[in-house]
């Protein structure tokens, strides 16, 4: 069976409920405690938990296949560099590329935004050009388009969103431009938890000529991906995200684009020939991979996958789809709780203020009843002046959460309010 992402599922039970007792014995850290309470875990926007599946896998390579890729003929390395490579394919089939020679390994989304900003930016934007991006961009979907525009005389264009936190299609489309050289979108809001319509922003982009990055590190854990189907140009997302390991992380982009572009680095295991004369590159994906990979990432990122494919992306869409309901119902009613972010499509996160109570107090008070959220500008300070508050406090979800953790969430929240309105 296929998963809607079009990854294979073994044993996945796609359109049926999600066995969320199943899955959260699948992570120990959930049987933790914290401050002398048991663990909510609602900050899944930042990292995801790890379940027993991944750190195994990260664990028998270190004590039992350790070895360096691409590089030896003998066994270790050969088993090595085998597992590496069906890392990159379990990768191309959960984003439906079409070739394994699509997916390049980096550090997260933000490394493979700033790839292709570095390479294809860099030799599509000059002076008086413009890359266009949205309002609700993460800042490692605005800065390294910031970075290139100061560096080649170029001009960042923004799409507007509104109240809701929905983006302004129709301004999206009138600022694409003869001058437009790429747009950069997020897929989905670490903020709001808006789902932008990525399909047809890209047709739009394509029918003027312009290419689109689109900024996966949300969407890739809670959304069926595929790229092909999307044809948008580059696509990124972060393991960390996803289940899988930090400082691993995936740029999907189309051949012909991968061919043209320029290495990102130089070095090791990226590179055919090398004298003092001249140096000839590896192909894609390779000559995008310069030094030891995180190869250890890699393999604990497959098995990630191979997890989310068990239990079935829509099996987990759903539920997290109906969590985020239950949220938004229970949450309503607290006083003085104002949500920032009420876009039609949205799923899984739920950000929100309480008047008069400032977001690092509350995630404070939480965490001493073992509740983790996040509270900040969540690397999104220009959706924060969008709305015209500092910060927020956000709680989101993942696929082991429950509605039994909402409840504890709001009767948290209902303490913090009475708390400080005493």
């Amino acid at each position: 069976m296929k998963s809607a992402s079009g990854f294979a599922a073994p044993g996945a039970r796609q359109g049926s409920a999600l066995n969320v007792a199943a899955v959260r014995a699948d992570f120990p850290i959930l049987k933790d405690s914290v401050h002398g309470r048991p663990l909510v875990y609602l900050d899944n926007a930042a990292t995801t938990q790890k379940p027993r599946a991944v750190t195994d896998a990260v664990t028998d390579f270190y004590a039992h296949g350790n070895s360096n890729v691409h590089r030896g003929v003998h066994w270790l390395s050969q088993q090595a560099t085998e597992r590496y490579e069906a890392a990159r394919a379990s990768v191309q089939t959960f984003l439906g590329a079409r070739s394994p020679e699509e997916i390049v390994f980096v550090r997260g989304a933000t490394e493979g935004i700033n790839l292709v900003a570095q390479t294809y930016g860099r030799a599509r934007v000059g002076p008086g050009d413009e890359v266009l991006i949205t309002a609700m961009e993460h800042h490692s979907n605005i800065v390294p388009w910031q970075m290139l525009c100061e560096e080649r005389g170029a001009m960042l264009r923004v799409a507007p969103i509104n109240d809701s936190g929905e983006l302004a299609v129709n301004e999206f489309a009138r600022l694409l431009s003869p001058k437009t050289r790429l747009a950069a979108i997020t897929h989905m809001s670490n903020a709001l938890g808006t789902i932008n319509p990525v399909a047809q922003l890209v047709e739009t982009a394509h029918a003027r000529g312009v290419p689109v990055l689109v900024d996966g590190a949300q969407a890739a854990a809670h959304l069926s991906v595929d790229v092909s189907a999307l044809d948008c140009d580059f696509y990124v997302f972060s393991g960390h995200k996803v289940y899988g390991p930090t400082g691993i992380g995936a740029l999907y982009g189309k051949a012909a684009h991968l061919a043209a572009m320029p290495p990102y680095q130089g070095g090791g295991d990226m590179i055919l020939d090398v004298s003092f004369e001249r140096t000839i590159y590896n192909k894609a994906p390779f000559k995008f991979e310069a030094g030891t990979p995180h190869i250890s990432g890699a393999i604990g990122l497959a098995a990630a996958i191979d997890y989310i494919g068990r239990w079935g992306k829509n099996a987990i869409a759903e539920h997290e789809t109906a969590l985020t309901r239950y949220a938004l119902e229970k949450l309503a009613g607290i006083d003085g709780l104002r949500f920032i972010g009420t876009a039609r499509e949205r799923t899984s996160v739920v950000s929100f203020v309480l008047e008069g109570i400032h977001p690092h107090d509350i995630g404070t008070v939480l965490d001493q009843e073992g509740i983790a959220i996040r509270t900040g500008h969540h690397c999104a300070q220009p959706i924060m002046s969008r709305f015209g508050v500092p910060a927020t406090a956000r709680a989101s979800l993942a696929m082991y959460n429950t509605r039994d953790e909402i409840d504890a969430l709001a009767a948290a929240l209902r303490a913090v309010v009475r708390m400080f309105n005493r």
